[in-house]
């Protein structure tokens, strides 16, 4: 079996749930400090970014092998498998909000401002509609990275549905790039208006999920594949491509070079199974941290609060640490208690082929 057909045979990307782990951590630390901080130590969203990456990777290369594998991508399943996967928990922990909010919340801005903005959160339309330049902290703030994620899910699948070749979607996916990158630079205030919702909705395209996707499409071409591999299918390039992630960061580089060297990570733990990062990112604890990240994502907020109220003036680092204990911990009960059975369910609609799961 040649190394393409190896890859396509694939049925799982196991390194993926330890670069979940490396995306997870960093957004813990970042709601961890009293305030946003100067320098690398302040790039803690980041980690949303790595998130982008592998979902529009994960997402484009399970869809290109249902279509490879059945001649078409079935859209009904695939919305009722990410619906399973992400409304479940996503729903529970905007209730228990909207319950805490109702019941301990006093009248106040910020009180008023969560309500106001509860219709965007239960469309996922926070990341377009919710007024986040406001003097008081964004209850439930977090979720517009959720929002993005289901903007994608509904655009991208009925592209790759309806084209038969990659032609096609690499033209929609790199025309999207081109638009949010041209609206990030300011070259479309013109026409958008500075700010507003359409600004949001163009902004919210997401250059990570354009460009993993675009990765994907290319990988699963043959010659795509052996172009690609040359770059990134040796056993250093994983860590290569790590080094120079945390290079770009470190050095302030601009997003795009950033966003490239996640890509290109991302790339490296795919295309070659034995990479040289395995034995770290395979290893029990990140794998594990990496399959539960989604609760951890929707949980660590809450988990941080109540760490601040039981560790009074407690520093940073040592709240990183509670929290990152505590939300593990609270995700892997959901995990096993509550998301297990909507998973088993989506199991049965998915089939055989890749497996895989989102945040």
């Amino acid at each position: 079996m040649g190394a393409h057909e190896d890859y396509l045979a694939r049925a799982r990307f196991a390194s993926l749930d330890g670069l979940r782990c490396l995306s997870i951590l960093p957004v813990v630390w970042h709601h961890s400090t009293p305030r946003p901080l100067e320098g690398v130590l302040g790039k803690g969203p980041l980690g949303v970014h790595l998130f982008f990456a592998i979902s529009g990777f994960l997402i484009t290369t399970l869809l290109l092998r249902e279509r490879a594998r059945h001649g078409e991508v079935s859209l009904s399943r695939f919305y009722q498998r990410r619906g399973l996967r992400i409304a479940p928990l996503y729903y529970l922990v905007l209730g228990i909000y909207a319950l805490r909010g109702w019941l301990f919340l006093t009248d106040s801005p910020l009180r008023r401002h969560f309500f106001a903005s509860l219709p965007y959160y239960a469309t996922y339309t926070g990341n377009w509609f919710v007024d986040y330049a406001v003097p008081h902290p964004v209850v439930f703030g977090f979720s517009w990275s959720l929002a993005t994620e289901a903007q994608f899910y509904l655009l991208w699948p009925p592209v790759l549905a309806l084209s038969r070749g990659l032609a096609l979607p690499a033209a929609v996916m790199l025309g999207l790039f081109g638009l949010d990158f041209a609206a990030e630079s300011g070259w479309l205030v013109g026409v958008l208006g500075a700010g507003g919702a359409a600004t949001n909705i163009v902004t919210s395209l997401s250059a990570p999920i354009c460009l993993s996707s675009l990765l994907a499409l290319a990988l699963h071409h043959p010659k795509g594949f052996g172009g690609l591999r040359t770059l990134l299918g040796s056993a250093a390039s994983a860590p290569f491509a790590l080094t120079g992630l945390v290079a770009a960061v470190a050095l302030d580089a601009p997003l795009l070079v950033v966003h490239l060297t996640m890509v290109a990570l991302v790339g490296a733990v795919a295309v070659r199974e034995d990479h040289g990062l395995r034995r770290f990112l395979d290893a029990r604890a990140p794998s594990f941290i990496g399959e539960v990240s989604y609760g951890i994502y929707l949980f660590h907020v809450s988990v941080i609060t109540a760490s601040k109220w039981l560790l009074p003036g407690a520093s940073a680092p040592l709240l990183f640490v509670v929290a990152s204990l505590g939300s593990v911990a609270v995700a892997a009960l959901s995990y096993r208690s509550f998301e297990a059975w909507f998973l088993r369910v989506a199991a049965k609609l998915r089939g055989p082929g890749l497996r895989t799961s989102v945040l």
